[in-house]
This record gives C-alpha cells, sequence and structure tokens, in this order.
C-alpha cells in the first residue's frame, strides 16, 4: 500500500475511530494537520478515555462514502500548554471547533487551565490495512450497559386506539 492512500485519507478526516489501550473504538472529531490528526478531549470536551496517556492507538478512517477505507495503528502524542507546539496547535484547533463559546484565545486558555488533552496522532511505522484486505463484518459491538438506560413503561391511554389499516 502506498502512503498516499494514508496522506489523503488523513487529509480529508473530519471523524475518525480511535480505540486506546485495547479499549472500544470512540467516533471522534479530529482536524487534519500536517500529516497527523489532533484531537481535543477533556473537561467540557468529547470523551476519549486512556488516548491522552496511551502511547499507540488504533485508528479507522472511512473515505468519501462513509465506509471505511483504511485501518493503521498510529503514535500518540500529547501536546503540553505553552509550549510551541501547543501555541502553534491549540488556535487553530479553536477555530475550527464548531459550537464552541467565546473567543479563540478564550478556549485555549479554558482548555490548558481545565486539562484537556490535545493529542496528536501520527501514524506508526506498522503497515496499514486497506481493501482488500479490510474486515468483512460491521464492526460493530453490543451495546454497552449505561445508567441513562431505563425501563420505559408504555403511555396511558384512556380510550382504546384503533389500528389503521
Amino acid at each position: 500500500m502506498t502512503t498516499e492512500l494514508v496522506a489523503e485519507a488523513i487529509k480529508k478526516a473530519g471523524i475518525a475511530w480511535v480505540s486506546a489501550d485495547g479499549g472500544p473504538a470512540q467516533g471522534l472529531w479530529v482536524l487534519p494537520l500536517g500529516g497527523a490528526l489532533i484531537v481535543l478531549s477533556g473537561p467540557g470536551e468529547q470523551a476519549a478515555p486512556g488516548l491522552a496517556g496511551a502511547a499507540t492507538a488504533q485508528v479507522r478512517l472511512r473515505g468519501d462514502t462513509g465506509g471505511l477505507i483504511l485501518a493503521l495503528d498510529m503514535a500518540v502524542e500529547r501536546i503540553t500548554p505553552g509550549g510551541e507546539v501547543w501555541s502553534e496547535v491549540a488556535p487553530q484547533l479553536a477555530a475550527k471547533r464548531l459550537n464552541a463559546s467565546g473567543t479563540v484565545e478564550e478556549q485555549v486558555a479554558r482548555w490548558a487551565r481545565t486539562d484537556c488533552a490535545v493529542v496528536r496522532l501520527t501514524p506508526a511505522d506498522t503497515e496499514p490495512v486497506a481493501a482488500p484486505h479490510l474486515p468483512d463484518d460491521a464492526g460493530a459491538a453490543p451495546v454497552r450497559e449505561t445508567p441513562a438506560r431505563v425501563e420505559v413503561r408504555r403511555p396511558f391511554r384512556l380510550h382504546r386506539v384503533r389500528k389503521r389499516r
């Protein structure tokens, strides 16, 4: 496989399925930047459990039609606030963040203050998986238990409701 496919898939990515530390894959908003994917997570932002502390992550990228075109391992690098890379990446990330409250400077300051993780994912040296070697299954996992799911009672009806034919 060529690195052109990897570069093109990263460049067009807006969302990626990321799995860190062998956990379940999560659909995360990503920002393609310089051949890497930038991911923001933390308080008030998207949840990416285990990603900030991981060394590698498994990433699945979709194509123009929405289907899986590439699965690869990526190296994880956390970008620390106040550094040179932070001052370059964080404002670009804030500018692309949809539905954010406040200015770009306020968002960047809030991320640094609340210990949000800005992570750069770069392709690892391992061979990516692309067509025709992609898995045949959908990759769907069973629904995880959550306290948000509760049994719902049927609505109360005073009179009989006739079925339409």
